[in-house]
């Protein structure tokens, strides 16, 4: 059995990418991130999730990262809770987390709450006018508040993983780690990066891998890796 810790982001150009390198990692990966990249590289991303769901039994973590008023985000969330999936993102703000809890009502979807990208530093919030402060004690407090909120759990660097799984809010809750970055791995766009093993060690349950393991040589040898060192920890 695949050790679900492991989510692959199929940050691939279209479905049938996807499927091709779920085909080729096979039994070695059981959980796979589908993200809006796909939505838009023609198409069929919910039709890939369900065929990875349905018939050959993975599990579905859809990165939409969804947000606006809370009942168009309580509506989107309903609509898609039908697929059957394991986890939806949505930003962490209260309304949106609170609004898409009421969406998910009645189904097993988790909804994780993005808290600040791991693509960001705070040179990037300064431009986005985000609130002055300590970059870590801004993710905390999204947290702390999406927590409260209902939220199931939270997207966050690795690098606040610690910190969060140290709140009394998180207690129970998921912490799922994307910016995991394999030692001596390029970091593309991400800036708040750390290693499968550290990330899981500081209390992540699930890391996402994209582009280690699907540009890799081979994808199934690169997923094993990381699942070799993870479950070391």
């Amino acid at each position: 059995m695949s050790d679900d810790r492991l989510i692959v982001a199929l940050d691939v150009p279209h479905a049938v990418a996807g499927l091709e390198l779920a085909e080729k990692l096979g039994d070695a990966v059981g959980f796979y991130k589908i993200g809006l990249g796909m939505l838009t590289g023609g198409g069929l991303a919910l039709a890939l999730a369900n065929e990875l769901k349905q018939e050959h039994g993975k599990r579905i973590f859809l990165d939409m990262k969804l947000f606006d008023i809370g009942a168009t985000v309580e509506a989107a969330v309903r609509g898609l809770a039908q697929f059957d999936l394991d986890f939806l993102t949505v930003h962490g703000d209260p309304h949106v987390v609170a609004a898409a809890k009421q969406g998910a009502a009645g189904t097993d979807m988790k909804i994780l709450a993005v808290t600040i990208l791991t693509s960001l530093d705070r040179a990037d919030l300064d431009a986005a006018l985000i609130q002055p402060g300590d970059l870590g004690d801004l993710v905390l407090t999204r947290a702390g508040r999406a927590l409260d909120a209902g939220a199931d759990g939270v997207i966050a660097s690795p690098q606040e993983a610690a910190a969060i799984r140290a709140l009394p809010e998180a207690n129970g809750k998921l912490i799922v780690t994307p910016g995991v970055r394999p030692q001596g791995a390029a970091l593309g766009d991400q800036k708040r990066v750390a290693t499968p093993g550290q990330a899981i060690a500081d209390g992540a349950d699930h890391i996402v891998v994209g582009r280690p393991i699907w540009q890799a040589e081979d994808p199934a040898a690169a997923a094993r890796a990381v699942l070799q060192e993870i479950s070391e920890r």
